[in-house]
């Protein structure tokens, strides 16, 4: 399991690699995270309760990719880890809390803002593990 930054000019393009769909989705949340501030330095002192939905993959991974950037940005809150389930019924759903504290820009060392997701270049196989990748607009 483990992630990677692709080299792109102005956004970040980012691959993930797990043995499974939630390990897959975990390590998205990491990535995201780190990319925004250093997830080591975060306490977990409060939680948030959020979740994320779409028709299929590609769409629960593009919800999943607004809501970590919308509760880190415009919420503020600087996350440490995320717990969640993935629910799959006619639709994907997680179901998620995360830990962590209010965002404080230098303790967090506050790195890039996330504008949005994309579904250009967006990336998901299911063959011998799990395999992502994603472009997030900086």
């Amino acid at each position: 399991m483990s992630y990677k930054f692709l080299d792109h000019a102005t956004d970040a393009i980012i691959e993930v690699t797990a043995k499974n769909l939630k390990e897959a989705f975990s390590v998205t949340a990491d990535a995201v995270i780190e990319l925004t501030l250093d997830q080591n330095k975060v306490e977990e002192k409060d939680q948030k309760v959020f979740s994320a939905k779409g028709k299929d993959l590609r769409y629960l991974l593009f919800s999943w990719l607004e809501e970590i950037p919308f509760i880190l940005i415009t919420e503020g809150f600087a996350i440490s880890r995320i717990e969640f389930d993935i629910i799959q019924n006619e639709e994907y759903k997680i179901n998620a809390i995360a830990y962590g504290e209010p965002l404080d820009v230098k303790k967090h060392n506050f790195k890039v803002e996330i504008k949005a997701p994309t579904f250009y270049d967006m990336e998901i196989r299911q063959e011998n593990g799990v395999y992502m990748r994603f472009l997030l607009d900086l």
